[in-house]
């Protein structure tokens, strides 16, 4: 398992468009997925130790993004073939068990993630409301265990600024996580 830290954050750079499916059943776009002050797109997985430790954190800030007008989705792009844990079917339990306020979609081509540029799991990236980039940076100080409960809580502030103003933070940490497993070809 290779670990990875998510690059500096591309201000403005535009979100991607996507269209994919949803362990809900529909099929969900970057504009049905956003909020009206911003989107938060996340790339996370089943099986990644870094995505378990915090799955609990990431449905509790996404709730509350929400009421600030954040939208956030969740997307798995990873080779299945090789990761059983994370297929389509797995996928939709993880959703149910943890309750997800948002949906969690799969890249079955990966083609999402090569857009966006995603690297690791988790890997967040925080848009205004102008779907440009403001955020690029992790949850907390959460790795392959949970970080204290009290620990600053560095995605929803910066995406709770980002909600209020506009733009992100000038300092942000890089995420850390497992590399996302690409398809061989």
């Amino acid at each position: 398992m290779v670990s990875l830290e998510t690059p500096v954050c591309d201000f403005g750079q535009p979100a991607p468009d996507f269209a994919l499916p949803g362990v809900d059943g529909r099929t969900w776009t970057r504009d049905a997925c956003s909020g009206e002050r911003g989107l938060l797109v996340m790339f996370i997985c089943n099986h990644c130790p870094y995505v378990q430790s915090v799955r609990d954190r990431i449905v509790r800030d996404t709730a509350e993004l929400a009421t600030l007008g954040i939208g956030s989705v969740a997307i798995m792009s990873n080779d299945v073939a090789d990761y059983p844990e994370d297929s389509f079917d797995n996928m939709r339990e993880i959703a149910e068990r943890f309750a997800f306020p948002f949906p969690y979609l799969y890249d079955a081509d990966q083609a999402v993630a090569k857009a966006y540029g995603a690297v690791c799991t988790p890997d967040f990236f925080g848009y205004n409301a102008a779907l440009e980039l403001q955020y690029r940076g992790r949850l907390d100080a959460s790795r392959k265990q949970a970080a204290p409960a009290d620990v600053r809580r560095d995605l929803f502030e910066a995406m709770r600024e980002v909600a209020l103003s506009g733009r992100g933070p000038a300092e942000q940490i890089p995420s850390m996580g497992c590399s996302i497993k690409w398809m061989e070809g």
